[in-house]
This record gives structure tokens, sequence and C-alpha cells, in this order.
């Protein structure tokens, strides 16, 4: 029964990286992605949720949903037109996720719980794997500073949990499946963490942002 807290954590995980973006006005290499990911993720399981009448799936994802937006927005005010680390543009974004709400409402019409839970399975991965859009900035910097790590300890905790509920309490596959997934590349972006670390300074393409104000003063 700790699986719906700890999935109530990892949705509140990307605070205190929000809050920088937000302090700082600016996001530097953070990727947009985990909070397209987690809006449209949270959407189709409270969707799911809703349909199989399971509480802890549609209360624990109709949380995420209504922080992914607010996520989403503040990062969206200080976020780059365009950027391979977003990746893409903000603009995109906001199709990509309207194309999987509306995909979504679909499948839950004419197709049932069990096409909504594969969509489901699909997006769990891609929001836990999000955050390795970042991966090609982390080795050439040899800094983790674009991998945020509340989200991906907390990602770590609640995959692990989630999985024992879904293999053993729910019995679903559409619940287990992904987040044995989303626990390999929540994995991935620990490791990665633990062997570059961060350097406490905030990226814009391959240089630092401090290094790029002295030599537009130099200029």
């Amino acid at each position: 029964k700790l699986a719906p807290i700890m999935g109530i954590c990892v949705y509140m995980a990307p605070t205190s990286t929000i809050y920088n973006v937000w302090n700082e006005q600016k996001v530097g290499d953070l990727p947009l992605a985990p909070y397209t990911s987690m809006i449209c993720n949270s959407f189709v399981w409270f969707t799911y949720g809703v349909m199989r009448q399971i509480p802890m799936v549609w209360i624990t994802n109709g949380t995420g949903l209504a922080l992914g937006i607010v996520y989403f927005s503040v990062f969206s005010c200080y976020a780059p037109v365009q950027s391979s680390t977003l990746p893409g543009s903000v603009a995109q974004h906001v199709m990509a996720a309207s194309c999987i709400i509306i995909l979504c409402l679909g499948l839950a019409t004419f197709l049932g719980a069990g096409m909504v839970g594969n969509l489901g399975i699909f997006l769990c991965v891609v929001m836990f794997a999000s955050p390795l859009a970042a991966l090609k900035v982390v080795l050439q910097t040899k800094s983790a500073d674009a991998i945020p790590l509340p989200f991906t300890l907390a990602s770590v905790i609640n995959c692990i949990f989630w999985s024992v509920s879904g293999l053993f309490d729910l019995h679903d596959y559409a619940i287990y499946v992904p987040n044995l997934l989303a626990l390999a590349f929540s994995l991935v972006q620990l490791l990665l963490k633990i062997i570059y670390g961060s350097t406490g300074r905030q990226w814009s393409g391959m240089v630092p942002l401090e290094q790029e104000e002295e030599e537009g003063e130099d200029m």
C-alpha cells in the first residue's frame, strides 16, 4: 500500500528543480521532456484508474497531472525557443501532449481500458527515461548536472514499490511491466549521476554560463 505514497513523492520530487528554475530564471541544459511526459503519463493512468475503478491509481495520477501542469508551465516560461536538450521546442511539446491526450480519450471511448493501459505502458517508460534526453551533454561535459537527482532517486524507489504492487497485489501487467522497465532506466540515470556527479553549474550548450558571460564582457 506504499506504492501510491511513493508515486506522489515521485511527482513532487521535481519541486526543488522547478523552484531553482523559477528562482534563477533559467533552465540551463535541463530537459523539458520529463514534465511533458509526466502530464501525458498521468492523464493516461488517471483515465485507466477511473475506468478500472482502482482508486490507488487514479488518485495518485490525478495528483501527478496537476503537478505536471504546474512544472511544465514554470519551466516553459524560462526555456529557450528550441534546444537539443529539451528536446525540440516548447510548442512541439504542447502539440505532442495534446495529441496523446486526444488519443487516450479516443482509445477510452472506442477500445476500452485495455488499450489505454497499453498506451500507459509506453508513456510510463518514456517518462522515466526522458531525463536521458540530456545523455549527450552528460557524456561530453563529464557532468551530470542535467540529470535531476531528486526525481531519479524517487523514481527508483517508486518503481520498486509499484512493481511489487502490480505483481503481487493488483496482478496487472499494465502496472508491473512499465515499472520494471522504468526501474532499469532510472538505475542508469542514477549510475551516471554517481559516475559524473554535479559541478553545481548551469550549462548552456557545451559551455558553462559563467564562461559565456566572461567571454561576452571581453567582447
